[in-house]
């Protein structure tokens, strides 16, 4: 869990490459990462912890209507003001039991948010069920730092997967400093899953 202040923080969050997605070759590598892991038609997609709303259009642009949630109303207003204009809306609300009512979704994304929530395994059952028939969970996380870690190995993850999806496959992230607009050695990764 985090006590980050995320109002305190919205107005220098894009900063970072792999959150702004300012730098056209870190962008590039989440545009393609996405192309390959949503759907290749345009498709309801639900972001949740979507921070100022990067990865929410990027989707948008490949065709898709975004829904994103975030527990900051300043990275919501952040999000609002990038996705002016385009099939998108954003509310303010808890990513682990999202304020979207009985709305279903083609694909759950949520990138750097699940280590930080209180019981994932409930908080993914949850997230499944807001999957519509052939939908997807597109999971991002990792585990941070060496001296102190935090976060959720993609074992553990993919073990509170297992009893609620089909497929589950993990692709390892860590590898392409251009999605962080650096090298890494922590674990880094996406998993991907199908009920």
């Amino acid at each position: 869990m985090t006590d980050t202040d995320w109002d305190a923080v919205a107005a220098t969050f894009d900063d970072e490459p792999d959150h702004g997605l300012r730098d056209p070759l870190v962008r590039e590598a989440w545009a393609a990462r996405l192309l390959a892991w949503l759907p290749d038609r345009p498709a309801d997609v639900l972001d949740l912890g979507c921070g100022t709303g990067s990865l929410s259009l990027l989707a948008s642009e490949q065709g898709h209507r975004v829904t994103g949630v975030d527990a900051s109303g300043a990275m919501v207003e952040h999000a609002r003001s990038k996705l002016a204009g385009r099939a998108a809306v954003f509310l303010v609300g808890d990513a682990g039991a999202p304020p979207v009512g009985e709305e279903r979704f083609d694909v759950v994304l949520v990138r750097h948010v699940l280590w930080t929530l209180p019981d994932p395994a409930r908080v993914l059952r949850h997230w499944r069920g807001l999957l519509r028939t052939g939908g997807r969970l597109v999971l991002v996380e990792g585990v941070w730092g060496t001296v102190s870690p935090v976060g959720i190995p993609a074992d553990t993850l993919t073990a509170l997967l297992a009893p609620l999806v089909a497929d589950v496959r993990v692709e390892r992230l860590s590898g392409d400093a251009r999605l962080w607009g650096r090298e890494v050695e922590d674990e880094r990764y996406a998993v991907l899953a199908q009920p």
